[in-house]
């Protein structure tokens, strides 16, 4: 069983649709929920005037019944409010040529889809590009990842983000980080844990604001309580490190993923790379239903993966975020219609959307394992999944504390 999402809708378009496949009955969800994480993604300094218009919720529209998951896909409407100012723009309706002429954008932007969409699909205005192009679709992965997140839960795991480095700022976290970690990086208008940095990030972004410019920066996402197990070495795409750097590539204006020391690793030698590996037998006891088999890690340089597989320690993964390209001084371009030089389309847009973009990253994190979590302990209803957990579980390191018998035997 796998846990499979897709969503549709534009920008400025009438709503975005989040269709999510393999929940299993039962799971007690609600719409509070969902829209919890909504407005966390709508948060941060430096967000623009489209987050003052917009009050993101979800209507059900199938697959949820007096509060919880029927089995069935679950389909999620979160209505646009802006699309009152863009109606006339986004008609679905043919427009009469003159009119269309009047709509079209033909200065594409630096560093967006614009250009290289409008030549692969061969259309002669890029809203029909941008519109699809733009980060306003995550909201509707956020949501879907509020149902990910919410299966997760059911099994202990948790998962919280904040900002490392924005604006060429970096943080010092502290160590170890609180837990729950949204609880204290939400109350940072940027999302950081350190508040000697927090001022200065915040007069970044004004300057940056000023200038007409934009600003980038990176978080961490750490998912806590993760099972050891999940993912695979024996596929490359079964291997779940792969496929959390691929899912979280995907986010709009990401350009790097880092897992655990990341790029640093390759800097260091294998000495102070790996992570010594501790057995029960110099540790406490494992306690029932330990989820790292008794073992445990004096470092956690790997993030929380080994060979594709979780170890059951935190996963944390570090995801890089380029300067919005959309700037309010425009860079250089071509203008489509003409050939000639010109200003890049400039747009009603944020100075920077790095602590939102930790919100989404936690979403795809979710996604990403709690279709792990179906892969391996899959059923129809969350009380099957439950005991197909609870017996792997149980039965974790069972094998080599027999053979330790036999062996002092």
């Amino acid at each position: 069983m796998h846990l499979t999402f897709s969503t549709a809708g534009e920008s400025h378009g009438k709503a975005l649709v989040a269709l999510v496949e393999g929940l299993p009955a039962g799971l007690p969800v609600s719409a509070e929920w969902v829209d919890r994480e909504l407005v966390r993604r709508m948060q941060g300094y430096g967000r623009g005037a489209r987050m003052k218009i917009e009050r993101d919720h979800v209507d059900w529209l199938s697959g949820v019944r007096a509060g919880e998951t029927l089995g069935t896909p679950v389909a999620m409407l979160i209505p646009n409010r802006d699309w009152a100012n863009w109606e006339d723009v986004m008609a679905h309706e043919a427009a009469e040529p003159g009119e269309l002429r009047r709509r079209r954008v033909t200065r594409p932007r630096p560093g967006h889809a614009d250009l290289v969409g409008v030549l692969k699909y061969d259309r002669v205005d890029a809203r029909d590009i941008l519109e699809r192009a733009s980060a306003r679709e995550t909201t509707a992965r956020v949501a879907a990842g509020a149902l990910a997140r919410r299966l997760l839960d059911e099994f202990g795991v948790e998962i919280g983000s904040h900002v490392v480095s924005l604006g060429g700022v970096l943080a010092a976290p502290p160590t170890p980080l609180p837990v729950p970690l949204n609880d204290a990086a939400d109350r940072s208008e940027v999302r950081v844990l350190d508040p000697s940095v927090e001022a200065e990030i915040i007069r970044r972004i004004d300057a940056a604001k000023k200038a007409g410019d934009t600003l980038g920066g990176e978080v961490e996402v750490v998912a806590r309580g993760v099972v050891v197990g999940l993912g695979s070495h024996v596929s490359w795409d079964r291997k779940l490190d792969g496929r959390l750097a691929g899912m979280l590539m995907s986010i709009p204006a990401v350009k790097a993923v880092e897992i655990g020391l990341g790029v640093e690793a390759a800097r260091r030698p294998g000495s102070e790379v790996h992570d010594p590996i501790d057995a029960a037998s110099s540790t406490p006891p494992p306690e029932p239903g330990d989820r790292r088999a008794g073992f445990r890690r004096r470092s956690n340089n790997a993030g929380g993966l080994e060979g594709g597989i979780t170890t059951g320690e935190p996963l944390v993964i570090r995801v890089a975020m380029k300067p919005i390209s959309t700037l309010m001084s425009p860079l250089p371009t071509v203008d489509l219609a003409t050939g000639k030089p010109a200003n890049a389309q400039s747009e009603r847009s944020d100075v920077t959307a790095v602590p939102a973009m930790g919100v989404i990253a936690e979403a795809l994190t979710a996604l990403v394992l709690a279709d792990a979590m179906l892969e391996k302990f899959g059923g129809d209803s969350l009380g099957e999944m439950r005991r197909n957990f609870d017996g792997y579980v149980a039965a974790l390191g069972a094998r080599w504390g027999s053979l330790r018998g036999q062996v002092e035997g």
